[in-house]
């Protein structure tokens, strides 16, 4: 599978931007392939200030470029029923790829997108690079080389038409899987799929379409599974049937990490109900039964010995004093008898980063070969690593990628089915494994606990200098990028590899879009003892909510508005574009009672732009409401969203992507964070994890799509979150007169929930749920 795009560069003498060379690969029916061997150039950084990396080459452009080598292995396939199918090497995770892949072929290949079935391909460690799901990149690295391949298909397509209609190709039109001659004599794909294959690998010429002749691409379209969703008829990993794979949980240790001694009562265990096998593996004690009830049921009467986690003991104070000890002195600062210094302190707490569809994964290990299925995005290297667990080869081990329920960077790290597979080895027996919700926040992944300093130097209505240091936990980048050598090299010892992944991967995303004089921005990572993982849109909204506060503050103190302050400081004009688009869409400045405020913020990364307008209410009346099992504070009424990402493929699936991203942002402002305590991680599901609830999201979302007249897209998966987590805290800070310095902003102390207990480490199935419908 190929995947290569890049911006629309100045087309050298003689050379057609829309040409390509493809393959009609040897085969009984049609198979077509694109090739990519077009230079790859640099965006165009002409701004008056030095640029930082991310301006002149961002991740998108590592992570796209890396793909190249590869990228003639991309086919589409067109079968004799009339459809063309493609296998996807990334992984659908509810953000809508699958329907903008077809929409992409669909367009290529004339062809109406309910033909085009788009499946999730298998491991394939050949597609080195090539596999990995993350950093918004499947439609920027996808766009070209699958429509390359669509193109030489429907070129085969009508090679063959021409021959079995006697007439010239250019007398012949495709369109809806038809090809139809002058005379009104036609044939379908169907019928050609045959005979337009070729016998031999060829290699052929194509030309793409202008994006003036788009009729499906840039039209909003359903998803392609949305009936599947909504009437339960699409499969994730736990409705899979694979036979003799009965459900199986874990008992994991109190603290995070821990292991486990022994299980004292096993011979008990084995005598409950429907229970058939239990294991000790290096995560916890495995139980297999009929059911995944007799499952829970069992790992509560569990009475295990451990040993302690590596952070046993230790609570949120301590973890960020051991953070504060790692900043390192920020450079001087020029010197300026007249300038003024502006400095802000931020913290940011532990998040989880746990989706609604639970970690799972069925593993079907035998002496000689294992199949595993889960949803991955990262499966290459779940398989390298995987085959090294079992003490088999990468050939021996089968990973395919399933559907998952969400992600958000969790499932890039491949734990349960590495787990699942190793459970499956110790009882001999195929397994399907669930991870309790309560096992997912407090000893899954997470988002790691940062600080973030900032120093500016003003005077005279300019910034002379922007200082910002970053100190985090470490973030895990041991996945790679979606391939061992890169997933092995992150794994270096003492963190080092890893660290220079972080490095890498903040230099490549982050930067500050205004003209404010010497900028800089610095990483440093500490404390190795906790999972993390890149959870949506990594360093960024922490670091853009610092950076806007600080603007707000910048604005306030030269006596400026904070839109007409940042409009008069940003060096991109499509920046300005979508900041002026949410202003006037959202009536800046408008006046509001007391304790209610707009705030306004803009963010830029992966080759697109956005900008959001909130308004909150933080009123007493508001703040302190009673919510049955729930968190109040402020709430957001209303959200202005603009998004330019270029050449959009399906712009209802762009909106969808930024109203999740919308509430994940006010999630991250207001509500959702993890405390740790006595080595324990308090919350255990989403009904004490206080995510954006129906209570706290704005009755009044608008998201605007920009017009681009690039050729190009953007990244989008993530582009939602930084803009609305940094508007929310700007309004916050209006509001109520006074700059948050921590967030989320309802992190305090007394908890708003009660705890569930460590031993046993899941809670009791419930038995009143229907007490608590309407």
């Amino acid at each position: 599978m190929s995947v290569s795009t890049e911006p629309d560069l100045p087309a050298a003498s003689g050379v057609d931007r829309r040409r390509f060379i493809g393959y009609v690969i040897g085969g009984t029916t049609l198979v077509a392939a694109a090739d990519l061997v077009a230079p790859v150039g640099s965006a165009n950084a002409a701004i008056p200030s030095i640029p930082q990396p991310a301006e002149l080459y961002d991740l998108n452009d590592l992570l796209t470029q890396a793909t190249l080598p590869t990228s003639n292995l991309i086919s589409i396939a067109v079968h004799e029923d009339g459809t063309a199918s493609f296998a996807l090497p990334r992984m659908e995770v509810g953000q809508g790829i699958t329907t903008s892949t077809a929409m992409l072929i669909a367009e290529e290949l004339e062809l109406p997108v309910g033909k085009v079935k788009v499946t999730l391909a298998q491991a394939r460690p050949e597609l080195l690079f090539n596999q990995l799901t993350g950093g918004s990149n499947t439609t920027i690295s996808t766009y070209t080389p699958i429509r390359v391949a669509a193109a030489v298909a429907r070129s085969a397509l009508l090679d063959a038409a021409a021959i079995a209609l006697g007439d010239a190709v250019e007398n012949l039109v495709a369109r809806g899987g038809v090809i139809q001659a002058r005379d009104g004599r036609s044939v379908s794909y169907g019928e050609l799929a045959r005979s337009a294959a070729s016998p031999s690998t060829k290699r052929v010429e194509v030309k793409l379409k202008d994006t003036s002749e788009f009729r499906v691409v840039g039209v909003g379209h359903k998803r392609v599974d949305a009936r599947d969703a909504v009437t339960g008829k699409k499969k994730f990993t736990t409705d899979l049937q694979v036979k003799d794979a009965l459900p199986t949980m874990v008992c994991r240790a109190p603290t995070p990490n821990g292991t486990p001694k022994r299980l004292r009562n096993k011979a008990e265990i084995l005598r409950m109900p429907g229970v058939t096998h239990v294991a000790k593996v290096d995560t916890g004690i495995a139980v297999r039964a009929q059911t995944f009830g007799q499952c829970i049921d069992a790992i509560r009467a569990m009475r295990v010995e451990w040993n302690p986690g590596p952070v046993a003991g230790l609570s949120d104070k301590d973890i960020v004093a051991k953070l504060r000890a790692a900043e390192l002195p920020m450079p001087s600062l020029p010197d300026n008898p007249l300038a003024e210094l502006l400095e802000a302190d931020f913290l940011f707490y532990f998040r989880s980063n746990s989706a609604m569809d639970t970690n799972s994964a069925i593993a079907d290990v035998r002496a000689d070969r294992a199949t595993i299925w889960s949803g991955l995005k990262s499966p290459a290297t779940a398989q390298a690593r995987i085959a090294e667990a079992l003490g088999m080869s990468a050939s021996q081990v089968t990973v395919n990628v399933v559907t998952a329920g969400g992600s958000f960077g969790r499932r890039l790290f491949f734990d349960g089915a590495l787990e699942a597979a190793k459970i499956s080895q110790a009882m001999k027996k195929p397994v399907k494994l669930m991870w309790h919700r309560a096992d997912d926040a407090r000893v899954g992944r997470g988002h790691p606990m940062t600080t973030s300093r900032i120093r500016v130097l003003h005077a005279a209505g300019e910034v002379l200098a922007f200082q910002q240091s970053n100190t985090s936990v470490e973030t895990d980048f041991r996945h790679g990028l979606g391939d061992i050598i890169t997933a092995m090299g992150a794994d270096l010892p003492a963190g080092l590899g890893n660290l220079g992944f972080a490095e890498t991967v903040f230099a490549l995303t982050q930067e500050i879009p205004y003209n404010f004089g010497v900028v800089l921005q610095t990483l440093v990572e500490t404390e190795e003892r906790f999972n993390t993982g890149s959870m949506r849109n990594i360093y960024s909204p922490d670091t853009r909510c610092a950076n806007e506060l600080v603007v707000d503050q910048l604005a306030k103190k030269m006596g400026k508005d904070p839109y007409e302050f940042r409009k008069s400081f940003l060096k991109n004009d499509r920046v300005i574009a979508v900041l002026d688009k949410v202003a006037q869409a959202g009536s800046w400045g408008r006046p509001m009672p007391k304790h209610m405020a707009q705030g306004i913020a803009i963010h830029k990364e992966y080759r697109g732009v956005s900008a959001c307008l909130v308004e909150i209410d933080c009123r007493p009346q508001t703040v302190n409401r009673d919510i049955r099992d729930g968190v109040g504070g402020p709430r957001v009424t209303k959200v202005t969203y603009a998004i330019d990402v270029g050449l959009v493929v399906n712009p209802r699936g762009l909106e969808a992507q930024m109203q999740g991203g919308i509430n994940d942002g006010i999630a991250l402002a207001l509500t959702s964070s993890m405390h740790l305590r006595d080595g324990h991680f308090l919350e255990a599901s989403w009904d004490n994890y206080f995510y954006t609830r129906q209570w706290n999201t704005p009755p009044e979302v608008k998201v605007i799509v920009m017009p681009s007249d690039s050729t190009q897209p953007g990244g989008a998966g993530e582009a939602g979150v930084a803009a609305t987590f940094a508007a929310v805290a700007c309004a916050y800070a209006r509001a109520t007169g006074t700059m948050p310095t921590y967030f989320p902003i309802n992190h305090r102390e007394p908890l708003e929930f009660k705890v569930k207990p460590f031993v046993p480490p899941i809670p009791q199935s419930p038995t009143n749920g229907l007490k608590l419908t309407y």
